[in-house]
């Protein structure tokens, strides 16, 4: 991207979670011309500098490479967590979608690209201590969020081989969470039914001390800032890690709401009763997922300081404060992915 004023950035996914903080930093970044935000479902959301259009990208429906036209940059943030009993469905989305973007950015002679990528990504690793970008890019295979994000990681190492004059930048972020988010986490992971108000630390008795359920979290604000200095360091190419401390674990969350009280759990206890919830289709999360994250590693995020100069504002403590407060005020936003709704 040009350092000169007028710059031009499409962003895919532009609705969600991350593409609504992205699309809002990218509006108020002087350096930054102009904004293009395709979504499948355009919002009334107005920000400045910004035009919106229709567009799915698991679909041949709208000419990517044509939207693409005269952009610096392209952030690709579209994904499908739902629906997990369907992989294929998702795959069509996530797999067979990204493809169709990076090829289109490649066609359009678009500057840069900015994968989404995760942690997910990774290989299992260590819980103990933390690893760089370097690490294995293999996913836990059984759980179709990973094997997504790893297939997309060997995609993207052809694709850098066949395009070298395309600066390819791949963000490997933690668990994203901001307060407008809350609704549609909480479809996704827990079920449209699930009440918010079961978020209140006096119904917890006890805490689960699951061995293994130890992660990282980060703010969405955060990580698009990331994904906004990304576009405009000129030599920033390759995978990112994205995280903030301290990692998420049973004493973290026992001091974040106020259990002390926490009760060993073992693993298989735990993905029983979760895999007999979505076997049933009262869990939209999968028991696969869950085995993911218990295989996670943490990870160092020196790169992204030293060579972004990015910094999280918050910690984790605070983004799960903020976020638990939206969950039980059915928080949201004004896009259809973002919508609020309190049950309970």
């Amino acid at each position: 991207m040009s350092s000169a004023a007028g710059s031009r950035v499409v962003v895919t996914g532009a609705t969600g979670n991350v593409g609504t903080s992205v699309v809002r930093l990218l509006s108020e970044d002087p350096e930054v011309g102009s904004v293009l935000g395709l979504a499948r479902r355009v919002p009334e959301w107005a920000p400045p500098k910004t035009e919106w259009a229709a567009v799915d990208v698991a679909s041949d429906r709208g000419d990517l490479a044509g939207h693409f036209a005269g952009a610096d940059a392209v952030i690709h943030l579209a994904w499908a967590f739902q629906p997990t009993h369907d992989p294929v469905r998702t795959w069509r989305t996530n797999v067979l979608g990204s493809l169709r973007v990076f090829e289109a950015a490649a066609s359009a002679g678009v500057g840069a690209l900015v994968h989404a990528s995760s942690v997910g990504a990774y290989s299992p690793g260590p819980k103990e201590r933390a690893v760089d970008e370097s690490w294995p890019t293999h996913g836990w295979p059984d759980a179709a969020y990973c094997r997504e994000k790893a297939y997309l990681e060997r995609a993207l190492d052809t694709f850098e081989r066949d395009h070298p004059r395309l600066r390819v930048v791949r963000m490997r972020p933690a668990f994203l969470f901001k307060r407008q988010s809350a609704s549609e986490q909480r479809r996704i992971f827990g079920g449209r039914f699930l009440p918010g108000p079961l978020a209140r630390p006096d119904l917890l008795p006890f805490l689960p001390d699951i061995p293994g359920l130890r992660m990282q979290a980060l703010h969405t604000d955060d990580a698009a800032n990331a994904y906004r200095l990304a576009v405009r360091t000129a030599d920033a190419r390759g995978a990112y890690n994205l995280a903030a401390d301290p990692p998420v674990d049973a004493g973290m969350l026992g001091e974040l709401v106020g259990t002390p009280r926490r009760v060993r759990l073992p693993r298989s206890a735990a993905r029983a009763a979760i895999a007999a919830a979505w076997g049933m289709r009262l869990l939209p999360a999968s028991p696969h997922l869950f085995d993911a994250v218990l295989r996670l590693p943490l990870m160092d995020c020196t790169r992204a300081r030293a060579e972004l100069g990015w910094r999280p504002e918050r910690t984790a403590t605070e983004v799960l404060e903020e976020f638990l407060q939206g969950f039980q005020q059915g928080a949201g936003a004004a896009t259809e992915p973002l919508r609020g709704r309190k049950v309970g």
